[in-house]
């Protein structure tokens, strides 16, 4: 009977060590299974998506161009070209992710990046529609009043559209979209986020 009942103290003991390895082993390898959050870590999270971070504009508008030859500050008669052009085009607006400043402190990860700015502008070359093109034999319209007018064009409906808060509406997207991509990962769901605008990031 006492061999009986050493025998089921040994039995019950080695279950429990058993029992005690077990859960110690998959802690051991949960913990070893999580990867180790380090603000490299997070900044290559953030670049792999960085579309995400980036407003397109896209507009119609339509402008004209017009030049007369001078001679002493005064006009030369029958030297006006002149044309009127209507076009489609697309502004890229966003945040330089190569200037992002990441630390981490604990549970919380503090993210700055730099205001957001125009990255790309681009007119649809086949959306161009002419409109009362004119020009004269003495002064014919070249490709070069066509580049130049493209230069103003681009230059005044950038201009506008920052007038009307086309980079306050990146900053806020470059924002949204970056606490979106952290907050979506599992392994940073213990962190709290916190994304600012650093001007002086250029």
């Amino acid at each position: 009977m006492k061999k009986l009942k050493k025998l089921i103290i040994l039995i019950l003991l080695l279950a429990i060590a058993l029992t005690a390895t077990f859960f110690a082993g998959k802690k051991t390898m949960k913990s070893e299974m999580k990867p180790n959050i380090t603000a490299s870590l997070i900044a290559n999270k953030i670049m792999s998506a960085k579309e995400l971070t980036t407003l397109k504009y896209h507009y119609t508008n339509m402008g004209q161009f017009e030049n007369q030859n001078t001679f002493y500050g005064y006009k030369v008669p029958f030297t006006s070209k002149k044309f009127i052009v209507s076009y489609d085009g697309v502004i890229n607006a966003g945040i330089d992710l190569d200037k992002m400043k990441i630390s981490l402190d604990k549970k919380s990860i503090d993210i700055q990046i730099p205001a957001a700015k125009i990255l790309s502008h681009e007119i649809y070359e086949d959306s161009l529609k002419v409109f009362d093109e004119r020009e004269s034999i003495f002064n014919r319209i070249d490709i070069e009043d066509y580049n130049n007018f493209s230069k103003d064009q681009k230059k005044d409906v950038e201009y506008k559209a920052i007038e009307k808060g086309l980079l306050n509406q990146a900053d806020e997207e470059a924002k949204k979209a970056i606490e979106e991509i952290l907050l979506g990962d599992t392994i940073l769901s213990e962190y709290k986020i916190n994304v600012t605008k650093d001007n002086s990031l250029k």
